[in-house]
């Protein structure tokens, strides 16, 4: 799974229409999130550091539920943006989180469990295991 990392305001106008994913690094406005939810109609989820989500309006909370847009909270560690525009989660996380969900653990156990190997942001784990149970 890729997702696209922004730091600023000025990328927001280079993203594909085709992302199903973006962490924002930096402090977003609501017309910020709306910009980039014109420039990505396939958009599925949105993550945001946790600071800067305690910022966001309810107002744009409502808006991205309506579109049918995660908002998840959580960060990318150890990414490089210098290196690549994309945060990847390794293959083997998202079949470690599908075996446990499958395997009838809970959401939260399970988010418990991956997060102790993986450096993954508990919304972005809960986010995996929700689209492994509707898969």
């Amino acid at each position: 799974m890729k997702i696209r990392v922004v730091s600023s305001r000025e990328e927001i106008p280079e993203l594909r229409p085709n992302e199903r994913m973006v962490h924002i690094a930096f402090r977003p406005s609501n017309v910020d999130l709306l910009d980039v939810v014109k420039a990505c109609p396939r958009l599925r989820a949105i993550q945001v550091p946790p600071s800067y989500n305690k910022t966001l309006s309810k107002a744009i909370r409502l808006f991205l539920d309506m579109q049918g847009i995660d908002l998840l909270e959580g960060d990318v560690w150890g990414h490089r943006k210098d290196i690549d525009e994309y945060y990847v989660v390794e293959e083997d996380a998202i079949e470690r989180i599908g075996d446990l969900i499958s395997g009838g653990e809970s959401i939260d156990d399970a988010v418990a469990r991956v997060q102790m190997t993986t450096k993954l942001a508990p919304d972005l784990i809960k986010y995996i295991a929700k689209s492994k149970m509707t898969a």
